[in-house]
């Protein structure tokens, strides 16, 4: 059995460490899933990055994943041993955000005149020939994010006779130097080989889909972070990414709001943009950014006199799936890791 079999084995409770790695912040939690129930969320932390001087971001980044990591270890486990009945985990998810990452998304496709049976052994060829990381990067997550049969989305598509296929990969390349130090911390820290690495725009999307299932077109502008990333849902597959790498706070609402005009502009120079966006964002932050978009200068990139509608995200929206007795406010990104990792894809 591989690993995310281990990790999961539906017949029996398993509980695992999430970790969120962003631009401007860490955190952590402890979740336990069982079958028949709804995970649960039993401890959650976040740690601000803070810059000492010049030193190096990733540096700062490394310092606040050791101190979240402490407080994982001295207050997380004991709150889940006494919800879940022992503090072990089986592993540890680890969701990692620009600038630590870098994302790309692309169409891997099959086409013959003839039908042919199209398999799981033969888009892992094609992914795997067509995967050579840069050098000095690591090859941290590859998801196959949509797959398309004859036109058609299909989420069951393996053992089917086809005459064209496609498929939607996102790959994140992390540094390799980072990369490393981030897996000896976590494996130093809970004691375990078994770290499961996926891009945070991967990982949201995923998990958007399973909380938002009726959401076929729409715009996820990520906030959460002093990074702006906006990805774009297109017939309900994530199609484009658009990120922006300059570091402006979320109280700078004039300068947000013109980095998101301009990773919008990015994406609709290829795509006609969806009028629903769904925003992440801090708590504390959401209903200013809310504002201000409703307030901004959009209607343009619709070619519309109507703007767009848009829906801040609240942790309440993911109470039917996510049981927390954890007393701190809800994190967003936080219950989104929670919320992905039953109903991720498995081999």
């Amino acid at each position: 059995m591989n690993f995310l079999g281990r990790l999961f084995n539906p017949k029996q409770k398993e509980s695992l460490v999430l970790v969120d790695i962003s631009a401007g912040s860490v955190a952590g939690a402890y979740a336990s899933y069982e079958k028949g129930a709804e995970p649960s969320i039993h401890y959650m932390r976040r740690v601000p990055i803070e810059m000492r001087g010049d030193e190096p971001h990733e540096k700062a980044m490394l310092r606040a994943l050791d101190l979240l990591g402490a407080s994982l270890i001295r207050d997380g486990a004991p709150a889940l041993a006494r919800h879940a009945g022992s503090g072990s985990v089986g592993g540890v998810l680890v969701s990692i955000d620009a600038p630590w990452q870098e994302t790309t998304i692309r169409t891997e496709r099959f086409e013959r005149t003839e039908p042919f049976t199209f398999t799981k052994r033969m888009v892992a060829k094609a992914v795997e020939e067509t995967s050579t990381p840069a050098p000095g990067m690591f090859l941290a997550d590859q998801s196959i994010i949509g797959t398309i049969l004859n036109g058609y989305e299909t989420r069951e598509p393996y053992g089917r006779k086809v005459r064209r296929a496609a498929v939607i990969v996102l790959t994140s390349l992390v540094n390799e130097e980072i990369s490393k130090t981030i897996i000896s911390t976590l494996r130093g820290l809970f004691h375990t080989s078994d770290i499961f690495s996926i891009a945070g725009s991967s990982l949201r999307y995923q998990a958007m889909r399973i909380a938002f299932p009726h959401e076929h077109d729409t715009l996820i502008l990520d906030a959460m972070g002093p990074l702006i990333s906006v990805a774009l849902i297109h017939k309900n597959l994530l199609v484009a990414v658009a990120e922006r790498s300059e570091n402006v706070s979320t109280r700078e609402v004039g300068g947000w709001v013109e980095q998101v005009k301009g990773a919008l502009t990015e994406l609709a120079k290829q795509y006609p943009l969806p009028r629903t966006i769904f925003l992440l964002a801090q708590e504390q932050d959401a209903p200013v950014l809310e504002k201000a978009l409703n307030t901004a200068e959009l209607k343009e990139l619709w070619l519309s006199v109507n703007p767009p509608k848009v829906i801040r995200v609240l942790g309440n929206h993911l109470s039917g799936f996510i049981r927390q007795t954890s007393p701190t406010l809800p994190d967003l990104p936080l219950l989104l890791m929670t919320l992905y990792w039953p109903h991720r894809p498995t081999d």
